[in-house]
């Protein structure tokens, strides 16, 4: 199977890197400067599960894409997605499958647009990860899942090859019958977590510590939920009950990557992983005062971020 690995940054670089240690055919489609910094340091892997120093990967810079391939992994952030489509068009065959790896829902509507339905799949990542200012990918914890599968649920050929092709990789890959409910589920967790930790500059267990925290960090995620719902994926009980173990844990020092980005003064997915699902509670007619205030939050950063970058 000849994989495309869209960005090698900490997603894509841990995915691709250890499909490419198990032994699969995979490149890169990355800039020049990546591109640079793979041909001189191979691709590096810090983790718990197991360190990987890869000889340097093939890799490829969208000018010079002119081949396609069985499986198109898009690792990038949301922000990225308009652009990466367009670099990977040339890589999309008739009997392409590509899996995004992004949060929310969003990406999909993007891709089938420009690709076409039959052609993308379900798929998501459970993994804490970084790319250190040497490039390095940091495995910051146990954790390092990826499951997809088919939108509509069925156990297709090209999916079962897929699987086949993940089953020796050093991650936990899944092969989901239920993609899209598990998307949701994720969606529903990541932005109350998002929201919550932005809008209050803490981790969980601060804001679990304040008066009122875990009533408002329980009534964000009731608001998320709510929109799962009217879209018909409401979460079963056992996704929330994790949820709410997750967000309401007094000694939990967890927040959102997009709390960490926005502290560090980077781009935020804020469209993405809030806006978008407030959008789609507004179209349903639900009320959501706490994620819109969230999105209001992240919105007045990136208005204030563009500004100064502008100066």
């Amino acid at each position: 199977m000849k994989i495309l690995v869209v960005g090698a940054g900490a997603i894509g670089g841990y995915f691709g890197g250890r499909l490419l240690e198990s032994g699969q055919d995979v490149t890169f489609l990355v800039r020049k400067a990546r591109a640079e910094a793979l041909a001189r340091n191979g691709l590096q892997i810090r983790s718990a599960q197991g360190d990987a120093n890869l000889p340097p990967p093939r890799t490829m810079q969208a000018n010079a894409l002119n081949e396609t391939f069985d499986l198109i992994i898009v690792s990038c952030k949301a922000y990225h997605l308009t652009q990466a489509i367009e670099d990977m068009a040339p890589a999309v065959g008739n009997q392409t499958a590509i899996l995004p790896l992004l949060n929310g829902m969003q990406h999909l509507d993007l891709l089938d647009a420009r690709f076409g339905a039959e052609h993308v799949l379900g798929g998501q990542c459970v993994i804490p990860v970084t790319l250190d200012a040497e490039g390095v990918v940091r495995h910051l914890g146990p954790a390092a899942g990826l499951s997809f599968g088919e939108r509509d649920g069925s156990r297709s050929q090209r999916v079962e090859h897929i699987a086949q092709a993940m089953a020796n990789a050093r991650f936990d890959s899944r092969l989901s019958t239920t993609i899209l409910q598990d998307m949701w589920d994720k969606w529903v967790f990541l932005a109350s977590l998002a929201g919550i930790t932005c809008l209050m500059r803490a981790p969980i267990g601060d804001i679990v510590a304040a008066p009122g925290g875990e009533r408002a960090i329980l009534d964000l995620l009731e608001e998320c939920r709510r929109v799962a719902e009217a879209n018909g994926h409401a979460p079963k009980d056992a996704a929330m009950q994790r949820s709410r173990g997750m967000l309401t844990d007094a000694g939990s020092t967890m927040s959102a990557s997009m709390m960490r980005d926005l502290e560090q003064g980077s781009a935020v997915e804020a469209d993405h992983v809030i806006g978008d699902l407030l959008t789609r509670g507004k179209v349903a007619g639900l009320e959501l005062p706490i994620l819109r205030l969230a999105y209001v939050h992240v919105k007045a950063y990136e208005a204030r971020r563009g500004r100064e970058a502008r100066t």
